[in-house]
């Protein structure tokens, strides 16, 4: 077996994630070597939890169906792409827990072209929907990459847009990439690989799960330049994908609408906490425009420019306001330590004091 037979080992036990993956490898040396190592010693090691090491270890008395399923991946048109490949996406490979393989049916996105995520609500409104798809569209037309998560709403406008200009339009799932998920969106599923792509980090078969897609949404915002929320309501997985942008450095653009509507309150707080606030696709096409060609070394400034206590603080903020006993608490800090990094990293942009001491994450505008 070759090292990446030994990652699809591990790929195809659920609960194994991107970051213990790589916690296994720098412990043993590789993957070859965690494959070949007893139980006991990985007691020892400590990485994982017993119920997961079970796993891990019962997976490998099936050493002959895990090959022949890997070694059947080509023939079923499907892409395994470990993250040390060369082809794995550079603009992934900047977050944190981008995960350690890909599965890909079709193309991934092209590192030397714009990327926008198209994201919102699944109920959306008509109105959202064709705002989806007219912004979606016009972006495709002047080569940006589409990206969206293939759900109903927002984000099915989206890849039709893309797909009306023509162009490629790249799909992230929550589940296998030999699943349509959901089963009304078969036509994009066979659709999108023609002209761009399907991505999965999950091992064929396995079903979508609740759980899965906050993971899926941190692939959708870090394979893009920039986030769009076209409509979604105060609590959301999509204010959820776009503090993931925050978090991964892009940038964030929000569609406005009436105060009145609740699926206008999510990017209406987006817009007050300083999202870009978009009226056309021109707006975006400007931002892109001027600052792609910046974007990975400002990128880069901003996840190297906070010390480690900062980087730990602000990993504890959201886009709601926070106390500073409840940063403290889950920082594991003292209220020292925490104050000096909240004062240090309001000095810098990265967040606002709401009121007393609350504090919260502020979108970085960038222009």
């Amino acid at each position: 077996m070759n090292e990446k037979e030994y990652l699809y080992w591990l790929c195809s036990i659920d609960g194994v994630g991107a970051v213990t993956i790589r916690k296994i490898a720098e412990t043993f040396g590789s993957l070859e070597n965690a494959y070949n190592i007893e139980e006991k010693e990985w007691n020892a090691a400590g990485i994982v939890r017993r119920p997961l090491l079970r796993k891990i270890m019962d997976r490998k008395n099936h050493l002959q169906q895990m090959r022949e399923e890997y070694h059947s991946l080509r023939d079923r048109g499907i892409q395994f792409i470990s993250a040390w490949e060369k082809g794995y996406p550079k603009k992934l490979k900047e977050i944190y827990n981008y995960p350690a393989a890909l599965f890909v049916k079709g193309a991934i996105p092209n590192d030397d072209m714009p990327s926008v995520a198209v994201i919102g609500a699944r109920n959306c409104s008509d109105y959202g929907r064709a705002i989806a798809h007219e912004f979606a569209e016009a972006l495709a037309e002047s080569g940006v990459q589409i990206i969206s998560g293939m759900a109903y709403g927002i984000d099915g406008a989206g890849h039709r847009g893309a797909l009306k200009a023509g162009k490629g339009t790249y799909a992230v799932l929550g589940c296998g990439i030999d699943i349509c998920y959901p089963r009304e969106h078969y036509e994009l599923y066979t659709e999108i690989p023609k002209n761009g792509g399907l991505i999965s980090e999950y091992i064929p078969r396995l079903a979508p799960t609740a759980g899965h897609f906050p993971m899926r949404n941190r692939i959708i915002s870090g394979l893009s330049d920039a986030v769009l929320v076209v409509e979604a309501a105060e609590k959301s997985g999509s204010l959820i994908t776009a503090e993931l942008a925050l978090e991964q450095g892009r940038e964030v653009f929000a569609v406005p609408g009436r105060i009145t509507d609740e699926l206008s309150a999510g990017c209406n707080r987006l817009i007050q906490n300083g999202a870009g606030v978009v009226n056309d696709p021109g707006d975006i096409l400007d931002y892109l425009q001027i600052q792609h060609n910046k974007m990975l070394r400002v990128h880069e400034k901003n996840g190297k420019g906070l010390a480690k206590t900062e980087k730990m603080v602000y990993s504890c903020l959201d886009l709601q306001p926070k106390s500073l006993e409840a940063v403290v608490a889950e920082s594991g800090i003292s209220v020292g330590e925490c104050m000096r990094a909240l004062y240090e990293l309001e000095k810098k942009g990265y967040v606002t004091q709401a009121f007393g001491q609350y504090y919260e994450k502020k979108l970085q505008v960038r222009g």
